[in-house]
């Protein structure tokens, strides 16, 4: 489970010239293209922060494969992906740096985890945990605004999937999404890459990238 094992999928993934894919689900969800599209028309100005949240509890499932660590448990490897692929995804950047990470083990897996760090000089703040209260929020903060997602990982499960845009003026624009499925998305998008040839939204170089930063979270948290 680390990022040079994607490299030997993206290495047979070309050899073999098929599609091979993570199912990546959010970044099918109108409410991300629509909050990237926000971001890139400067509606919120110059991004200066992002914060992230993303727990739920399962203390209960011991035998669950997340409070494993020989099946790859752990808070960060199971939402983590979530938390911090949704910022590099809507900037369009990799993490320059991480700056602190704290880890609460349990049976020598994540269970609950903050992570501060920096992508396209933007402050990033990101909280999991499989240890508390069902939780999901995005929060990203420009010098002119501020850009909510209200079910940012599992709408129509946690919540509806909305957007808010709030501005210093009181202002706020509120876009819904109730019907929009992203595994559905996802399916389609497969399809159309495989019998179409239009460009699949999450190659496996995205998931190396995501890989690579968890790499070096816990490389950090040593």
């Amino acid at each position: 489970m680390q990022a040079d094992e994607i490299d030997e999928l993206i290495t047979l993934r070309d050899r073999a010239g098929v599609l091979v894919a993570e199912a990546y689900m959010i970044v099918h969800h109108p409410q991300w293209h629509y909050a990237k599209e926000l971001v890139d028309a400067g509606e919120i100005g110059t991004v200066q922060q992002i914060d992230t949240v993303f727990s739920y509890n399962n203390a209960a499932d011991t035998g669950n494969i997340r409070n494993r660590a020989e099946t790859g448990g752990g808070g960060l490897r199971d939402i983590g992906v979530y938390t911090l692929g949704c910022a590099r995804y809507v900037m369009g950047a990799e993490f320059d740096a991480f700056h602190h990470v704290d880890l609460r083990l349990e049976n020598d897996v994540d269970v609950w985890a903050s992570v501060t760090g920096r992508i396209a000089d933007v402050r990033y703040q990101g909280v999991t945990s499989m240890r508390m209260a069902l939780r999901q929020s995005v929060n990203i903060q420009g010098d002119q605004g501020v850009i909510t997602l209200t079910a940012p990982f599992n709408p129509g499960v946690y919540s509806q999937a909305e957007v808010h845009v709030s501005k210093g003026d009181m202002t706020v624009k509120t876009k819904r999404f109730p019907t929009a499925n992203h595994y559905v998305h996802q399916l389609e998008n497969f399809q159309n890459s495989v019998t179409q040839g239009v460009a699949y939204p999450c190659p496996l170089e995205f998931s190396r990238g995501t890989q690579s930063a968890l790499d070096r979270i816990f490389e950090m948290a040593k």
